[in-house]
């Protein structure tokens, strides 16, 4: 096997009971880091300190990390301006805590025949947050639903 002081220093390929007598020597672990390396690697440290060093670092990495989630916003083909502009503040503000939104426009009876204003309320949310936002699925028709999603850039 492939031996590592404590230091980083390589102390040549060795065997196992002679790995183990420099550790014992030096009061500290052996450790196998890399078991499918040809040799295989080990390292001289010690082990409690290895595992809590580790342990913090992924402690601290699940701290930084952020969960995306899909929020849902729905709309109405013929929208008033201030519900629309209320909806829009929502994406917005979704967007910005960088979730993914997904836009819904719902038809109702015969108003789906009028897709292209679903289209039009559509092509409108993307413009108005192109510049914090990708549009990740185009609109498109699916039953009687006009599904959008967007994701923060």
């Amino acid at each position: 096997m492939r031996l590592i002081d404590e230091a980083g220093n390589q102390l040549g390929i060795v065997g196992i009971k002679e790995a183990l007598k420099a550790a014992q020597q030096r009061n500290l672990d052996l450790v196998e880091i890399a078991p499918m390396a040809n040799p295989p690697v080990c390292r001289i440290m010690d082990y409690g300190k290895f595992k809590y060093e580790q342990s913090k670092r992924e402690k601290e990495a699940r701290k930084n990390q952020h969960v995306i989630t899909v929020k849902e916003m729905k709309l109405r083909p013929k929208i008033d301006e201030h519900d629309f502009q209320t909806k829009l503040r929502n994406i917005v503000k979704f967007l910005e805590s960088k979730d993914k939104v997904k836009v819904t426009v719902m038809f109702r009876g015969r108003e789906i025949a009028y897709v292209e204003q679903g289209q039009t309320l559509c092509d409108r949310i993307a413009e108005a947050v192109k510049d914090i936002a990708v549009v990740e699925k185009p609109a498109k028709v699916e039953g009687k639903n006009m599904i959008m999603v967007l994701a923060p850039k």
